[in-house]
C-alpha cells in the first residue's frame, strides 16, 4: 500500500516535466526557419450544378361522397353483475371427545 500512495503524485510530476519540454520543442521547432515548398497547384474550379427538370403534376384526386349509413338501432346488451353472489359455508364437524 505505500507504494500505492507515492505512485500518483509521482506520476503527475513526471506528467509536468513531459508536458514542459514538449512546449519548449514546440516553440524551438516554430522559431526555425520552415524550408521552402514548391508551390501546390490548385484545383479546378468544380463544374456547376445542373439544373432539375420540373416535376410532373400530379392530377388531384376527386373527392367521392358515400351515402348515409342506415340507422338502425343496436341490440341490447346484457349487463354484467357487479355484486358477487354469497356461497353457503358448512358447519365444521363435530370434534370427536377423547375419553
Amino acid at each position: 500500500m505505500a507504494s500505492n500512495k507515492f505512485s500518483i503524485p509521482s506520476f503527475l510530476i513526471v506528467l509536468a516535466f513531459l508536458s514542459m519540454s514538449f512546449t519548449l520543442e514546440a516553440r524551438h521547432l516554430l522559431q526555425t526557419n520552415a524550408p521552402n515548398f514548391p508551390n501546390i497547384p490548385t484545383l479546378p474550379p468544380f463544374p456547376s450544378i445542373p439544373t432539375l427538370p420540373p416535376l410532373p403534376i400530379i392530377p388531384t384526386i376527386p373527392h367521392v361522397n358515400f351515402p348515409p349509413f342506415p340507422s338502425t338501432s343496436l341490440p341490447n346488451i346484457p349487463s354484467i353483475p357487479t355484486t358477487i353472489p354469497s356461497f353457503p359455508f358448512f358447519s365444521p364437524p363435530p370434534s370427536s371427545s377423547s375419553p
